[in-house]
């Protein structure tokens, strides 16, 4: 990998393992949707000129209802969910359970295709990386809140069909283009319960988390990823889901105080391990399998 893309590499994989904490910071005054809203609407503004200058936004209305679920799966509805979940469990948990996004990943795109195979390796990563996910449920939040624990499951299961969504149906896109119409989506159908419930007043400490998630961790992270993809490809850009959860955990022990528990010690390798093994290249490929074709992340 070029020395651009390592880059790239490295400064995303700090970009996306701190969403985590500054969530858990911005829920202690503002209410998920609000927080959904200031998240989106600015990094919209931002990237539709972007967008605009393409000159292929109308090419999106053609695909106006895969457009609508991109977003519900990928920003609306994991967005709001892991706002919620984080006011009851620390960023740490969240980032660990949300590591399970490649293992279900691997199982949506097994029973979306008939030519991608499971092998031994593939089936070990899936067992090993759920086992851990098990692990961190019942160790870290066993009894605590349990709807928490769903919701961050809904949140993985989303961020799964995400892409599968982008490489199915909007592969012949522009990815910056359906992430800046999904956004502006997104804050459009946030705004208004998000305005009609904001809190008296917000602590510059909020203020700076919400505007670092809508600027850094959203929109340059995007425009991040998209040259990640041109540099050294979708495949290896993936890579960063097994980067985040360490940065997440990390961030949240360093900086919120956060406990580092034995079962986060336990379920980290798991997690991350699992992940690895089951998204990798199968070893039993047919001879003349066609090649498989690669798909986006975001």
């Amino acid at each position: 990998m070029s020395r651009k893309g390592w880059l790239l590499f490295c400064a995303l994989c700090v970009i996306w393992g701190i969403p985590y904490l500054l969530i858990r910071v911005a829920v202690r005054e503002l209410s998920p949707p609000a927080l959904v809203f200031f998240r989106t609407a600015p990094a919209a503004l931002l990237l539709i000129p972007f967008a605009v200058r393409r000159r292929q936004l109308t090419s999106l209305l053609r695909h106006w209802p895969w457009i609508l679920a991109f977003a519900l799966a990928e920003l609306a509805v994991p967005w709001l969910l892991l706002a919620h979940a984080e006011q009851h469990v620390t960023s740490s948990v969240a980032g660990l359970l949300i590591a399970a996004v490649p293992l279900i990943g691997a199982v949506l795109y097994r029973l979306a295709s008939t030519a991608d195979h499971v092998d031994a390796r593939r089936l070990t990563g899936l067992v090993v990386g759920f086992a851990g996910v098990a692990v961190l449920a019942g160790v870290d939040v066993r009894g605590g809140h349990p709807r928490a624990v769903v919701e961050l499951v809904v949140v993985a299961i989303c961020y799964a069909i995400g892409p599968l969504v982008i490489s199915r149906r909007l592969a012949d896109l522009p990815g910056l283009d359906v992430v800046a119409a999904s956004l502006a989506v997104t804050a459009v159908a946030y705004a208004a319960p998000a305005l009609t419930h904001l809190p008296h007043s917000v602590s510059t400490e909020t203020v700076g988390a919400v505007a670092t998630l809508a600027v850094i961790c959203t929109a340059l992270a995007f425009l991040l990823f998209f040259a990640l993809i041109v540099e050294v490809g979708p495949a290896r850009s993936t890579v960063i889901t097994y980067i985040n959860p360490l940065i997440a955990v990390l961030l949240g022990v360093v900086l919120l105080g956060e406990p580092f528990t034995v079962g986060m010690a336990a379920a980290l390798p798991l997690i991350v391990g699992g992940s690895v093994l089951a998204t990798a290249p199968s070893l039993h490929r047919p001879a003349l399998e066609p090649a498989e074709s690669t798909q986006e992340q975001t």
